[in-house]
């Protein structure tokens, strides 16, 4: 008996293998959205489905067979969560689950950040906490998914946006400039620049104009910008009996809106970033996003204003509002600050100080500078192609041609600090170092974005806004609306970088709907988008200057010495008009078709006028 026990046994055992060896294990994949809206719907496509016929069922319904590789469903909307089956005549081969939330939920991101920016003043924790609902979001919001999302918030979004090549590079190239600012600040370069033009300055119009024009042309950042020309030119501004409300507004003026327009700054890799990753999802944007950045800046009205109007308070020797009252103050009495003391005292930061006894030579500065604009130029033609200089530039590489640009201008720095023993070598690494950490705030708040900008993807955050309000919203309104979201919120966060962080990835594809929506979505439009892109970045930079917590802000009175609220309510009637005049005679008539380089004068016709009624001469 047990000898045929054991062949049954064998037999049965020979059986279940063959007819495991007939029937392979299939390696089925779901390539779908992780999330769907309930008044939308998702394309999934199963693959790994081998040859035998399957059946696919959505939510117990029965929506097709395949025996091919791939197979494509329209997954319905629906209140309750999706589940996809792959089920053939032996039961189910596979079943996959795809959370359904409400369409408003995807709002909870970008709102969460922007409400509580607005609460705590703080951005970075503020796109966290809207990083983490969303997260959770994904999950459907159950106990479980909290606590996935949770970590998920640095092991997948923030994880992925720090190693996309793209993202890297951005970061890579930031560092590099920031460090070549700190080598040739601490070499004496920056000073040399300053003490070359300084001796010009022997009136209290000439030493502003002075002020001014230093402003212009340290234009690559805005943050090096207030810190060099604030404590340089601050001890001729108190000779010359300049008030240093007057001398802050100059900095200041002349910092973010030089940063946002020139086309080689530390801000233009945030700024392509944001845009990049903006239109990474939209089919109908061809252009690269640097492309589009050089569009918008003919866009950028306010920035332009703000600098002309600098200019104008300069050449005229007028003033109006507090300001005016500052200047008479400081020219009668010699006495430049309200108080006794302002925040400059306290406001040199050693890492842009020059060392101790080395000659500062301008040579050390302007030629690094020299170096890093040629690099770019030069970086754009040979990477490049095209028939003429607006295809060239816009097929370039900007990410690479940068990084190879600041390299170059790191590596002049060095060679020339090195070459006439300004700093040894682990005095210009240090130098580098110090440099380089003042682009760690602005770094991180862009990794932070990118990540929310993954979650508003993963979340149709898009497509929903573009469900709600594509049809209501005129195209033709929309940069003045974004310039008036832009303002509301850097006023309340002070900080241009933050708002353009949550903005941006919003912004560019809901213009886009809009524009499909209306069937404008041509060459003809672009105008639109241009200007949406422009209004991002120029209503958050016109709002910092009139907010007391903006970061720009508070520097520009730790280099000049000024205290901070004298330097706010003296600045905010200069910006505000200077705002307005962008908004109602620039942006809106633009939106709707008027040339930007007719609105643009005419911008500047308003603000003479404005400007001639209401001054009075500082004597």
């Amino acid at each position: 008996m047990k000898p045929l026990l054991h062949l049954a046994q064998l037999m049965l055992l020979c059986c279940c293998v063959t007819a495991f060896a007939e029937s392979p294990q299939l390696d089925i994949d779901v390539d779908g959205p992780r999330v769907m809206l309930d008044i939308g719907s998702a394309e999934v496509t199963l693959t790994g489905l081998g040859e035998d016929p399957l059946e696919i069922y959505v939510n117990d319904e029965l929506v097709g067979t395949s025996s091919d590789d791939s197979f494509s469903i329209e997954a319905l909307s629906a209140q309750e969560d999706i589940a996809i089956q792959v089920r053939n005549e032996g039961g189910v081969l596979l079943t996959h689950e795809i959370p359904v939330i409400a369409g408003w939920v995807s709002l909870l991101p970008p709102f969460i950040a922007i409400a509580l920016a607005f609460l705590i003043r703080s951005v970075v924790p503020a796109l966290f906490a809207g990083l983490l609902v969303g997260a959770w979001a994904v999950h459907g919001f159950t106990a479980s998914g909290a606590i996935a999302g949770l970590f998920e918030t640095m092991t997948v979004y923030v994880l992925e946006a720090i190693i996309d090549p793209g993202h890297a590079a951005i970061i890579l190239f930031s560092f590099l400039i920031c460090g070549m600012v700190g080598v040739i600040s601490r070499n004496g370069g920056m000073v040399g620049i300053v003490n070359a033009v300084l001796p010009l300055a022997n009136s209290p119009k000439r030493g502003q104009a002075i002020v001014a024009a230093l402003g212009l042309s340290i234009f690559f950042d805005d943050y090096a910008n207030t810190m060099i020309v604030g404590n340089a030119t601050r001890p001729v501004s108190d000779r010359l009996r300049i008030s240093r409300e007057k001398l802050a507004y100059l900095v200041d003026s002349t910092a973010a809106p030089v940063a946002t327009i020139a086309i080689i700054t530390t801000w233009i890799g945030f700024q392509v970033g944001l845009i990049d990753e903006a239109i990474s999802q939209i089919e109908g944007i061809t252009a690269p996003a640097y492309s589009l950045f050089l569009n918008s800046i003919a866009y950028s009205f306010y920035p332009f204003l703000a600098i002309f109007f600098v200019f104008l308070v300069v050449f005229t020797g007028k003033d109006f509002g507090p300001m005016y009252q500052a200047e008479v103050r400081a020219r009668t009495t010699g006495q430049v600050m309200r108080g006794e003391e302002g925040m400059g005292s306290s406001g040199n930061l050693d890492a842009f100080e020059e060392k101790d006894g080395i000659p500062c030579r301008a040579i050390n500065g302007v030629l690094p500078i020299v170096m890093l604009v040629a690099g770019v130029v030069g970086g754009m033609l040979v990477s490049g192609e095209g028939d003429n200089l607006q295809d060239i530039v816009g097929s370039a590489d900007a990410y690479v041609v940068l990084i190879w640009a600041s390299l170059l201008s790191c590596l002049t720095a060095f060679i020339l600090t090195l070459g006439q023993r300004l700093l040894t070598i682990v005095e210009s690494v240090d130098a580098f170092i110090a440099g380089a950490k003042f682009m760690i705030d602005g770094v991180i708040l862009l990794i932070m974005a990118w990540a929310i900008a993954d979650i508003t993807q993963v979340l149709h955050t898009g497509p929903y806004l573009i469900t709600v309000l594509g049809e209501s919203l005129s195209p033709y309104t929309l940069p003045a609306l974004v310039f008036l979201l832009a303002a509301g919120a850097a006023f309340a966060t002070g900080s241009s970088w933050g708002v353009m962080a949550i903005l941006m990835p919003l912004v560019i594809p809901l213009c886009w709907a809009i524009l499909e929506g209306n069937g404008i979505a041509d060459a003809t439009h672009m105008h639109i988008l241009y200007a949406c892109i422009a209004c991002v970045l120029t209503g958050a930079v016109w709002a910092d200057h009139c907010s007391p917590i903006s970061d720009t802000t508070v520097l520009s009175c730790l280099a000049t010495g000024c205290d901070l609220m004298d330097h706010v309510t003296t600045q905010i009637p200069y910006a505000l008009l200077g705002g307005m005049t962008a908004l109602i005679i620039c942006v809106i008539p633009t939106g709707y078709g008027l040339p930007w380089w007719l609105m643009l004068p005419l911008g500047v016709v308003v603000l003479v006028t404005v400007h001639r009624f209401l001054a009075k001469p500082v004597e």
